[in-house]
């Protein structure tokens, strides 16, 4: 690699005067501010990597996924940029992602890896080469930014605010309702819950999702029209009710289901009580007690009750 004067080396070679469409000042500051030290980068966010590059000097590894040399010496890059703290950016540009950046750079090899200082390319190296090797031009670089005036640095993965905690794993049970659910087997997502609950009768979690996967499978293949059909036909035909109801809460009109069997238990007898009763405390664990719907309901229903 040449030494002194970054500007004058690989003139005519690489011409990225098709690239230089200069962001403004803030995308570059914030070019400059984010992403870490390993960035992709497109066609399209090159202005603001050219633009970074007048901060810090930035490696440019082109490469592809069918080239096997890439996939060797993109992670000796990765490493040894990691290692120098934010002196360096390495972007890594996809050339069959990229075409207009591989005719830029004239990338008729690849990996070809070359550098921005200050906006002007400068060649490193065609080729998978040791690690030791890379870490030679690599000192190189930095004293050709150094003298080009280029000497920032940016925020590296260890200065990033720390990660938000990650959510505790699922109980083994209720990730087999989830399982079960996404697959569409309403019954084994039924039956998981059920188990939960068993285990541990205070569950509001299990109480609530075996609620909803029952809602699920009592809809899935509802007729609508049929339903509500029937349920006007005869208002005290307490599984036609029911059968509303559930489509209201699907369709998310809780105050209607509500109303609806709350109106059903007051005119009901005994025996038909019961069923409606137990739907209404289902539905009151499905949408939750933080819900106002919820209290005005129950508080009805032991109006009723009592």
């Amino acid at each position: 690699m040449s030494e002194p004067n970054a500007g004058a080396v690989l003139r005519g070679a690489v011409d990225l005067s098709g690239l230089r469409n200069r962001p403004a000042a803030g995308d570059a500051t914030a070019a400059a501010a984010s992403g870490g030290v390993i960035r992709d980068v497109t066609d399209a966010t090159f202005p603001q990597i050219l633009e970074l590059s007048r901060t810090v000097p930035v490696v440019i590894d082109l490469w592809a996924e069918w080239c096997g040399p890439c996939k060797q010496l993109s992670p000796v890059l990765e490493k040894v940029v990691t290692e120098l703290g934010g002196r360096v950016v390495l972007g890594k540009v996809d050339v069959d992602a990229n075409p207009q950046l591989a005719q830029g750079f004239r990338a008729q090899s690849i990996p070809m890896v070359v550098a921005l200082i200050a906006g002007q390319p400068v060649p490193l190296f065609t080729g998978a080469v040791p690690e030791q090797q890379v870490r030679e031009v690599f000192d190189q670089l930095l004293q050709v930014a150094a003298q080009n005036g280029v000497t920032g640095t940016v925020a590296t993965d260890a200065d990033a605010e720390p990660a938000e905690p990650a959510e505790p794993a699922l109980p083994p049970l209720h990730a087999e309702a989830y399982d079960a659910i996404a697959a569409g087997d309403y019954p084994r997502a039924i039956a998981a819950y059920e188990k939960a609950l068993a285990e541990n009768p205070r569950d509001d979690e299990a109480r609530a999702g075996l609620g909803q996967v029952r809602l699920l499978q009592r809809v899935q293949d509802a007729d609508a029209e049929a339903v509500r059909a029937a349920a006007a036909a005869d208002p005290r035909d307490v599984d036609a009710q029911l059968a509303v109801a559930d489509l209201d809460i699907a369709g998310g009109h809780v105050d209607d289901a509500f109303d609806r069997l709350l109106d059903l238990f007051a005119a009901s007898d005994e025996d038909a009580r019961t069923p409606v009763r137990e739907r209404l405390v289902e539905l009151f664990g499905l949408i939750g007690d933080a819900d106002p719907r919820v209290g005005t309901a129950r508080r009805r229903l032991a109006s009723l009750l009592f």
